[in-house]
């Protein structure tokens, strides 16, 4: 199963690894899915992860090796530059590119986050929360 984790996921993942987000990325990590990510993804987790350093513990210098693992061990792809007319946020059009350049590229199966915006758009792509996700395919 081949996935795009958004960012609130990935910073939820690290920061409280018994949660969903953390079983998803331990679900990753043991080769149960695949990840599939972009740039604007890993940057903008570059630049998040330090305001939550008092939740994680991870120096500057693990922050840039996690991030470069990151974009090392998943793919990266580069996002659909169409705007979505329905997105309520625009902000958030990089990451429904990522989904949607990877639905015709690379298979993607979901986008999984906790954004409202892009989560009500779930009628129209696969995108679901972490609980959906694990509830369908926890233990993937």
């Amino acid at each position: 199963m081949r996935v795009v984790l958004d960012t609130n996921v990935l910073l939820s993942g690290i920061a409280y690894p018994a949660s969903i987000p953390g079983k998803i990325l331990t679900a990753w990590h043991r080769g149960s899915l695949e990840l599939v990510l972009s740039d604007y993804l890993l940057d903008e987790l570059r630049r998040v992860l330090p305001r939550l350093s008092h939740r994680h513990g991870l120096s500057a210098t693990e922050i840039d090796d996690l991030v470069d693992a990151l974009s090392i061990q998943a793919e990266v792809i580069e996002p659909d530059t169409n705007i979505d007319p329905e997105l309520r946020d625009a902000g958030d059009q990089p990451v429904l590119g990522t989904l949607v350049a990877g639905m015709a590229s690379a298979n993607i199966d979901y986008l999984i986050t906790g954004d409202k915006d892009l989560l009500a758009l779930a009628g129209r792509y696969p995108i679901c929360s972490p609980a959906q996700f694990w509830a369908q395919h926890g233990g993937v």
